[in-house]
């Protein structure tokens, strides 16, 4: 862990509900900040607004009557920054360091007129005294002006949201797989590219901890283990044998067809089934889960001659994170004219390297006895 020169000062905040006005999170959020106390006096970043009082408590009580002579904005979004504004009223004469882009995108939130500023480069230091940063720049990790600060003296990587999750630091107090995906997922799961070109600057570094901007620190095995489950996320790979069925049912017929194909699955063996009812089901969960396994089934009801809202909201959200790599089975549910297998197949068609098996299984109203043949060979091919 840290020295005592570099100081906690980030808050837990169970009062939030949503996340970025869309995430469920039930166990809270950690707004992470830390203080450098050496020659120099660096703070590295803020916090929620909504929070900013108990931050600045947290820093006045650190800073035990000194005043900072930095703050660094590792990522503008307003969940580290809105609260920069109180920042700079009470510390006015602090120099707010990031690179070109942090400043332009503060100027979307903030008047900086008379704020002195330090623009930072790629591989650009800040000599503190027995501390130095240096910043490595990580764009679309997951905004463009998103920067790591990596203190060369106890090797420690600032390391922005990446290797973050979701939970208040007193409520997950280790790196949690589950929080941890859904979050990644969620949040930076459309980057993979940007994500892998940041694990190679991070691996010309010796760190011997991580410090992200959500969550617990990490170091020893724990960071061994986020590396490795940063690198099959961010290359779109499949983390665990399983299948996702999601289904979205009108009248509770595509549901029971999807619970027979779960039951027939367990019956062969399938090392893990899960069933996500996606009227119910958190969203983020399920497409965490359809990043997890590397086979998915589809169950929708045909709905004004096209497809039930809940699967169409699902499959427009796993296109917009780049899910990909994936095989995909489909099951359509229509009383007189199934459509849904069609528009599903459409969806499918706009994203990378989709295997849909063959055939679809079609039911019309509620499964019958007649169904089961399809439905068998369906779980029959998810098994192959």
């Amino acid at each position: 862990m840290p020295s005592d020169r570099i100081r906690y000062i980030g808050v837990n905040d169970h009062e939030i509900d949503l996340f970025e006005g869309q995430y469920e999170v039930p166990a809270g959020m950690s707004y992470n900040s830390w203080v450098i106390l050496d020659e120099k006096v660096c703070v590295l970043d803020t916090v929620d607004r909504a929070q900013g009082s108990v931050y600045l408590a947290e820093l006045e009580k650190a800073l035990a009557g000194r005043k900072p002579d930095y703050i660094v904005v590792s990522h503008v979004e307003p969940d580290h920054a809105s609260s920069l504004q109180l920042f700079l009223d009470k510390y006015p004469g602090a120099v707010v360091v990031g690179n070109a882009k942090t400043f332009q995108l503060l100027e979307n939130y903030f008047i900086l007129e008379g704020v002195e500023r330090l623009t930072v480069k790629e591989g650009d230091t800040l000599p503190l005294g027995a501390h130095t940063l240096r910043f490595v720049t990580a764009p679309m990790v997951h905004w463009p002006e998103v920067m790591m600060s990596y203190e060369e003296s106890e090797k420690l990587l600032f390391s922005a949201d990446a290797f973050g999750q979701f939970g208040a630091r007193d409520a997950l107090p280790e790196w949690d797989d589950a929080e941890a995906r859904r979050y990644y997922l969620n949040i930076v799961g459309k980057y993979g590219p940007q994500v892998q070109a940041v694990l190679k600057k991070a691996a010309g570094l010796e760190i011997a901890e991580v410090l992200p901007l959500h969550g617990p620190d990490l170091s020893g095995d724990a960071l061994a283990h986020a590396l490795e489950k940063y690198s099959i996320w961010s290359t779109y790979a499949v983390e665990s044998e399983g299948v996702l069925i999601a289904y979205a049912s009108l009248h509770g017929n595509t549901a029971a067809a999807a619970e027979r194909l779960a039951d027939m699955l367990d019956g062969k063996g399938c090392p893990d089934v899960v069933l996500a009812d996606l009227a119910r089901v958190d969203p983020a969960e399920a497409l965490a889960c359809a990043f997890q396994f590397g086979k998915v089934v589809l169950c929708a009801s045909t709905y004004n001659a096209g497809l039930m809202p809940f699967m169409e909201d699902f499959l427009h959200h796993l296109k917009a994170k780049n899910w990909q790599k994936r095989t995909v089975g489909l099951i359509e549910n229509g009383s007189w004219a199934p459509m849904a297998g069609k528009v599903m197949r459409e969806q499918l068609a706009g994203m990378k390297d989709i295997t849909v098996l063959e055939p679809a299984v079609t039911l019309k109203g509620a499964p019958k006895s007649t169904d089961l043949p399809a439905l068998e060979a369906l779980a029959d091919a998810l098994m192959a």
